[in-house]
């Protein structure tokens, strides 16, 4: 075997390892969270006090009292969004419509149920006084339009705080951000799904962690006994 041959040999053997290893570490000990971007958001539970943003990581929208004017924003988001994580135990969407949208709520229902269980997608019936309360406490740069909707989708952590990254788009990076543009296709794909996945990781990585911890803990109990 030439020289050459028992560099590649050694290299494969010993240093890629290495690299991978310190690769690895970089990543583990760099794990950032997702910015926190409003805090005290206040709790679902006051509207409808069947659902809470206290058990899961939560898509909030508010449909306002006009859904047909915003079909084409929730197939957006059912597509890129809900169908990707409605497996997920820790995630559920809400939205918020106005008590007159009954009706409309269940044609929509029917239309975003073809091949999709809806089973995490709550729809919470308000009262423009509780949309508007709701949308205030997440302390944003605007305000609900006339219908009482916005354009925007928000991401909620179990603890009631707001969560938004840096966009990866362009156009949006040097902006204060504070929820996703359900029309924007990009944002939602290239921002919301990454977001989504790093607070889902941050709750796993900590439960993990938590367990471990009681593993320890009943284990010293364990040996005290004995």
């Amino acid at each position: 075997m030439g020289k050459v041959q028992k560099f590649i040999v050694l290299f494969a053997l010993f240093i890629v390892p290495l690299l991978f290893y310190v690769l690895l570490q970089l990543g583990t000990h760099n794990f950032g969270k997702l910015p926190i971007v409003s805090k005290s958001v206040i709790d679902i539970s006051l509207i409808n006090k069947d659902v809470s943003f206290g058990k899961r990581v939560t898509v909030v929208t508010f449909l306002g009292k006009d859904i047909d004017q915003v079909k084409g924003e929730v197939y957006n988001l059912k597509e890129k969004i809900y169908n990707k994580f409605s497996n997920y135990v820790s995630f559920q969407m809400i939205s918020l419509v106005d008590e007159s949208q009954k009706e409309a709520v269940e044609d929509l229902k029917k239309m975003l149920s073809v091949n999709t269980d809806l089973s995490r997608w709550n729809f919470v019936f308000a009262s423009a006084e509780e949309m508007e309360a709701l949308h205030e406490s997440f302390k944003t740069s605007s305000s609900l339009d006339e219908n009482f909707h916005s354009p925007k989708a928000y991401l909620i952590d179990k603890e009631f705080n707001l969560r938004r990254g840096e966009s990866t788009i362009s156009t949006l990076s040097d902006k204060k951000l504070f929820g996703y543009t359900m029309k924007s296709v990009a944002e939602l794909k290239n921002d919301m799904i990454d977001d989504i996945s790093v607070v889902l990781v941050e709750y796993k990585m900590a439960l993990k962690k938590n367990n471990r911890s009681e593993n320890r803990r009943t284990k010293s109990i364990s040996n005290e006994k004995k």
